[in-house]
This record gives C-alpha cells, structure tokens and sequence, in this order.
C-alpha cells in the first residue's frame, strides 16, 4: 500500500511569529528571525511524496494554507504552547475544507498535554507524546493508531492513550534533511540577526545533559541524554548541503548543547575543516580554551552562549551547572580567539530581584559579547519552572499566559516583592543599556562598514528593533 499523501505544516500565526517547528524562543523577536522547521523535516524525509510547508517564513496566510486541504489525505502539525489555539482553529478549518483529512499534532504543548489537546478541538485525531519520526512514519504507511506506539489519539469520545514510544538510540538512521529543504524550502526565507545570510541549520543530537528548570525541550521531547548521529555521517550530509545550495555562508548546529561532548565536538571540526565551510552552534559558558582554539581552527565562527544571568544564586537556583568565574574566563578565551559569541539572557528566572537584574545588565556590559538576546523567564508546561511556578503561586495572573495578543512575550512570572510589570520594563532598559554606549555603537558601526550587505542588514535590523520596543510599550500600557 503506497503511504498517505501527507503535508507536515507549521500554521500560520501571529505576523513574524516563528515559534512552532523549531525556534526554542516561542514568540515574535525583536528582529526578523526564522529558524528551520528541522523537527517537521525529519519526517518528512521519511514519508514518500509528503510536502513541508513552512507557513510563516513564506508568509503564507490562514486561507493560503486551508486552500491546500483538498490535496492531502494526512495532515501533521507542529504546535507549542503560545501558538496551540490558533493552531487548532487552523485545523478545524482544515477539517472542514476537506472532511476526509486526517490530522495529528505534535511538539512540546501536546507531549505534556495529550488529552487536553485532544479535546480542544474534534478536528485533532491524534497527538504524538514523544520524539515522532517513527510514529508519524508508521501513521503514514497506514498502520491502525492502536498499534503505533507514543500516541494519544480519539476513539469516538473516549482518549486512548498508547504504550509511549521508545527513545531513538541510532540516530544515523535518521535520513537527511537536506533533501527536503532543496525540495520544499526556500532557504533564503530563513534569517536570523547573527547569523550570516543565507545560511542553513540542522541537528547533530538530541538531548542535552543540563538541567535547567526552565529549558523546554530536554523536559518534553529531547531527554536529558546527548544521542549523537556520528561525526562522520554529520559531514556527509554537511557536503550534501555544500552542493545542494552553494550560496550558503553558514552551518549551524541546534543542538541543544553542542559542546556537550568535546571530543566529538572536536573531531567533527577536524571533519568540517576539510570541507572548508564555516560553522556556529550552541554552547555553555564553560568550554575550555584548548578545545576553543580546536573549533576555532577548524571553522568554527560564532557560538551562541546561554549565560541567563548575572547571578550565581539565580543560576543555582535553575540548575544551570555553570559559573560566572568561568563564564567570564570563557568570553575572554572567545574574544582573544576571535569567537564571536551571540549571548543570550533571561530575565524573571526564580531568585530575580531589582539588584540581579541591574548586575546582569552589569555583567553584560563587561564580557562584551557581539550580539545579545534578552528574554522573558517562560513557564512552559512540562518544565520544573512551571511545576515551581505553580505551586509557589508565581503565574501572573494565576493563568500564566507567555505572549500577548500579537505574539509579542510578556512576563509570565510575578514574585511577592517583583512584579511581571517591572520585570518586563527591565528588558527595554538592558537592550539600552547594552547597545547604547560609545564601544559598543562603534563596534557595531565598524560591522556595517564591512560590506553594503552588513550595512543593509543592521540597519532593516535597527528599524525592526525601534518598531518592536513600540509594540512592547503599546502591549504594557
């Protein structure tokens, strides 16, 4: 039997909103930012004659997509937690525009919340609670739901909750991804602030060692377990990807935490030196200096650095595993290497007072990196934060919505002697705080003097950014 003819799609939602199929900041940014929908590509790369679209990064609209319904006999969705009702009204409108179609959502939102998610909308047959390449596989080759393992699917009014799936160990015999992005995407629509443009992203591993409370993916789907695909099957598709779209400057690995394993992560520099190509990933500020200067030789450009925060208390308190002596000591390395870091911070984390939040302005102001981004501590259901949230009482509101009407994120945390108003107020003034200063002004200006490229991208990107903290100002008042 020759499988469904299956559209694996992320929804359109709020205008510039690029949160359901593979951005871990779940909201509108302060910049045009679109990541790659990697989690709906691997399957796709599974399922013969399927299609990716990717709503938001081509603009496409709630009636674009509905006038797609007619072609498709099985539907897959990615949600999250900001995006799900929207994403549900774009499936009951799915449903009704072709009654035949059978429709399944997966992601974070529905792994923790299964039953829930069901009964939101009868148009949702089923959701997957786990990693769903296999499952979403198996679902297209016409398998009965009742035998596919890591689901939750409707049976009349009654919820039928499967065996959960196994964890993948082999992550080589996923298939490659960039198959599908030449035949579905168009790479170009994908931009991220520090990035170079075009570029192309994907993952080495699923998984990340850490513990931190507030990190969605590990809690839900990933696990706290590093499964790796083998450096060398990693390059293979790596030169595939040269081929394929020459026009790309940059590879980016999503891993959770790339450096997690620093021998493979040096061995696979040494195998991505020979293909000439430059590359960035995620790390923590912890990556010692000798296996710095491996990546960096090898073609390693740009780390993007989860510090959070200034605070040693706040980062014990969400067991980030770090320290701000080594953090310090690492953004030295980098600079002195010539690593360009891309930091990121959260404000609102479990311990924030007015004194941490004005010494993490501080301490990002000190180690300097290139490029920052400031976010809003993020209860997502499934994590510890919000388990913690809940129980101690700190939802804004009781409801902990994490995006306002727009998409634009609010704070979605309160504390007895910190309110969800200051501490939203808080990130405008560290954005300020970091980016208006003579160094940094001057450093970013000798950038733009580099290229008309550089110049035409930072300054579409300074337009965004006024626009952005407008739209902060009017969601607040």
């Amino acid at each position: 039997m020759s499988p469904l003819k299956t559209l694996f799609l992320n929804p359109p939602s709020y205008e510039g909103f690029d949160g359901g199929a593979g951005s871990r900041y779940q909201a509108r940014r302060e910049i045009r930012s679109f990541w790659y929908p990697t989690w709906l590509a691997q399957p796709a790369a599974m399922v013969p004659g399927s299609r990716l679209i990717d709503a938001p990064a081509r603009g496409l609209s709630f009636d674009d997509v509905v006038a797609l319904a007619d072609g498709f006999e099985l539907a897959v969705l990615h949600t999250s937690t900001p995006s799900f009702p929207s994403d549900a009204r774009v499936a009951d409108a799915l449903r009704r525009a072709n009654p035949k179609l059978r429709i399944g959502f997966v992601g974070a939102h529905v792994a923790v919340s299964p039953e829930a998610s069901l009964r939101s909308s009868e148009a949702i047959e089923f959701v997957a609670r786990e990693e769903f390449d296999y499952t979403i596989q198996e679902i297209a080759e016409g398998r009965p739901l009742a035998d596919v393992d890591g689901i939750s699917y409707r049976e009349g009014d009654r919820i039928v909750h499967n065996p959960p799936r196994a964890i993948l160990e082999d992550m080589d015999s996923l298939p490659f991804v960039m198959d599908v992005y030449r035949r579905d995407l168009v790479i170009e629509d994908y931009f991220i602030g520090y990035l170079l443009h075009p570029y192309v992203s994907l993952y080495t591993g699923r998984g990340c060692r850490s513990r931190c409370t507030f990190c969605l993916w590990p809690q839900t789907v990933g696990g706290h377990r590093y499964r790796t695909r083998s450096a060398e099957r990693v390059a293979e598709e790596i030169a595939l990807g040269r081929s394929l779209f020459p026009q790309v400057k940059e590879f980016f690995f999503d891993d959770d935490t790339f450096t997690d394993d620093l021998p493979r992560a040096e061995k696979f520099a040494r195998l991505l030196s020979r293909l000439g190509v430059t590359w960035s990933c995620n790390a923590k500020p912890n990556v010692p200096y000798e296996s710095l200067k491996v990546l960096k030789d090898h073609g390693l450009r740009l780390l993007l650095v989860g510090y959070e925060t200034g605070s040693q208390q706040i980062l014990n308190n969400i067991r980030k595993g770090t320290r701000i002596d080594v953090a310090r000591r690492f953004t030295e390395d980098c600079h002195r290497l010539g690593v360009t870091i891309h930091g990121t911070f959260i404000l609102g984390l479990p311990g924030e007072t007015r004194e941490t939040i004005e010494n993490t302005i501080a301490f990002a102001r000190e180690i300097n990196p290139h490029t920052i981004q400031v976010s809003l501590a993020a209860p997502y259901p499934g994590t510890e934060l919000f388990r913690q949230a809940r129980e101690k009482g700190w939802l804004s509101n009781g409801e902990g919505a994490l995006v306002g009407e727009q998409g634009i994120q609010i704070s979605a945390l309160s504390y007895p002697d910190l309110s969800a108003e200051e501490i939203s107020a808080a990130l405008e003034r560290f954005y300020r705080r970091f980016y208006f200063r003579p160094g940094k002004l001057a450093e970013m200006t000798a950038e733009m003097l580099t290229s008309r490229e550089m110049m035409g991208r930072r300054l579409r990107e300074g337009v965004e950014f006024f626009h952005f903290l407008r739209e902060r100002r009017a969601t607040a008042r």
